[in-house]
């Protein structure tokens, strides 16, 4: 007889991640399928990443004390109100652990980030998935319809991953004044830093005078850590102390801690890094948008291509190219903005998909 495990996890969705370029000979393999930075570590980040490791035989700093304090000067917020965890997605798992549980709902948009539904069901609460609107955004409206007296959270992704729209403040705003002041509202900005229209609103601004909003955001992306998982929530000090104690103990290692520190103090590099991306981003957008495909607007660090029944079609002439993408099957295509000559070759294959059509 089997240990009896707990009945929650019964068909629970598992995280795809994207996968790796496939190499072919004589084809320049290109990994688009993950949004990660095609940019190695900020400048001085390796050298004290390398120092780190020289203390592998020692525990981290449990508090991340130097982490937090850079944070909070950073966002000029009280180091009470900073939590951080395994990247974003695992202070996301310490959100849902703190708030939600058997018979209490989760409700976010859908299609949004994947881990959603995962973690909602580790902790066995139900979600709600609300779907976007015609044009891949959030249909704030009836996000708020889908509130009940088991609502314990909400998560907002700004940008949106995978259709890189956003929610623009005049919008938010009404929606958060119609949440109910017991249900906590997380504003997902892994993206933000990729972010060029005036219009989009600052979570951490809005979460100073709101007690239920906090703001989840990683070094994963723009910065280039990937690899390290370090993310962090800013959260007043009830909720940030209910992460504190969700987190797994020493799960952000010191290396990861003292990168993250290296990387904050990068900004201005950080900035030249993202403006490059964004320039990269308008050009593959208009490319598309060219050869006549229709694409929401993004900004993210990726492009969404809704091909329905088509899109592991193109997935698959995309990896013949040379460049991996990541299918939604039945749905659409998420493509990472890397490197320009990766981004030549999406193009290209793009445009020759499209004549098959």
């Amino acid at each position: 007889m089997s240990p009896r495990l707990r009945p929650e996890l019964d068909g629970i969705p598992i995280y795809k991640p994207g996968r790796p370029p496939a190499v072919a000979d004589g084809v320049t393999a290109y990994k688009l399928s993950s949004n990660e930075n095609p940019y190695p570590p900020l400048p001085g980040v390796l050298e004290v990443a390398a120092a780190a490791a020289q203390s592998f035989n020692r525990y981290p700093d449990l508090a991340c004390t130097a982490l937090h304090a850079e944070l909070a000067d950073r966002f000029e917020v009280p180091v009470a109100h900073i939590a951080t965890g395994t990247g974003s997605v695992g202070v996301a798992q310490q959100l849902v652990q703190s708030t939600a549980g058997a018979g209490d709902e989760v409700i976010y948009a859908w299609r949004s980030f994947e881990a959603y539904p995962i973690i909602a069901q580790i902790s066995g609460a139900t979600s709600i998935q609300v779907p976007l609107d015609a044009d891949e955004n959030h249909d704030l409206d009836a996000m708020a319809a889908a509130i009940t007296d088991r609502t314990r959270l909400i998560f907002v992704c700004n940008p949106n991953n995978p259709t890189g729209t956003i929610v623009r403040r005049a919008e938010l705003e009404r929606f958060l004044d119609r949440v109910p002041s017991d249900v906590l509202v997380v504003l997902d900005e892994a993206y933000i830093e990729f972010v060029a229209d005036a219009d989009f609103p600052n979570g951490v601004e809005l979460y100073r005078d709101r007690p239920n909003v906090s703001v989840l955001r990683t070094f994963s992306k723009a910065y280039g850590l990937a690899g390290l998982r370090v993310g962090f929530a800013i959260a007043h000090e009830p909720v940030a102390a209910a992460l504190r104690k969700t987190a797994v103990p020493f799960g952000v290692s010191q290396l990861a801690q003292d990168a993250a520190v290296a990387s904050l103090r990068a900004e201005d590099a950080l900035l030249e890094r993202v403006k490059a991306l964004v320039v990269e981003r308008a050009r593959v957008h208009e490319g598309l948008a060219a050869q006549g495909w229709t694409l929401p607007e993004t900004q993210a660090n990726f492009v969404w291509l809704r091909l329905g029944e088509r899109t592991l079609d193109f997935a698959a002439a995309c990896e013949r190219a040379g460049v991996t993408v990541r299918p939604f099957p039945d749905e659409g295509v998420r493509i990472t903005i890397g490197e320009t000559e990766a981004n030549d070759v999406l193009l290209r294959t793009a445009e020759a998909f499209r004549k098959e059509l």
